[in-house]
């Protein structure tokens, strides 16, 4: 819808070519996925893209193109991609109400919380510069968000202890694998060897 946005509204190449390229990345990802996930991933994956990423993109266009003017073209792809954006920022509230739970940062990616921050930022100092609100909007709710996201990380985040064993020989070394996967004792390691 972005693209779409981007290529009705005049003076939105910006816009319409950086999520062009995100549009290929996704088709890309979701493909790799599809090819990997188990049988009933892939098919409700299938479903999904097929009418939330194909069917209803084409269907809004054709419909705005044959039945609206420009302007009217503009706000419908403008207040649809303001909406799918929200929810898309919306998303993470979920996993920061487990953060806050649990006290831990485990389930939230400092990486993914730094993106979010840094791409909400970006469009919304682009929003403010060119006073496009369908833009603005949505990325300054991500700014926001991204920013509580980078603060709750900041109060719950905890260095991960190192995880040392000593051997029979006095040398110390350290799990690899998570202490959760199962451990084979000295006469299992060797006759596998």
């Amino acid at each position: 819808m972005w693209v779409y946005y981007g290529v009705v509204k005049p003076n939105s190449i910006l816009v319409a070519t950086v999520n062009g390229f995100g549009a290929v990345l996704e088709l890309v990802y979701v493909i790799i996925f599809l090819i990997f996930a188990p049988p009933r991933a892939r098919a409700i994956t299938a479903v999904l893209f097929g009418v939330l990423d194909v069917v209803f993109p084409i269907a809004a266009v054709l419909i705005t193109q044959m039945s609206c003017n420009r302007e009217m073209q503009i706000t419908i792809a403008g207040f649809l991609s303001l909406l799918f954006s929200v929810l898309t920022y919306g998303s993470p509230l979920s996993i920061m109400k487990t953060v806050v739970r649990t006290k831990s940062v485990d389930y939230m990616p400092f990486l993914l919380s730094f993106i979010l921050f840094i791409n909400g930022l970006t469009w919304t100092v682009y929003a403010v510069l060119t006073r496009d609100w369908f833009i603005g909007i949505p990325n300054g709710s991500g700014f926001v968000l991204g920013t509580a996201q980078l603060v709750l990380y900041a109060m719950y985040w905890k260095p991960e202890k190192s995880k040392r064993t000593s051997s029979d020989d006095g040398c110390q070394t350290e799990n690899l694998i998570g202490h959760s996967a199962p451990l084979l004792d000295k006469n299992e390691s060797r006759a596998e060897a």
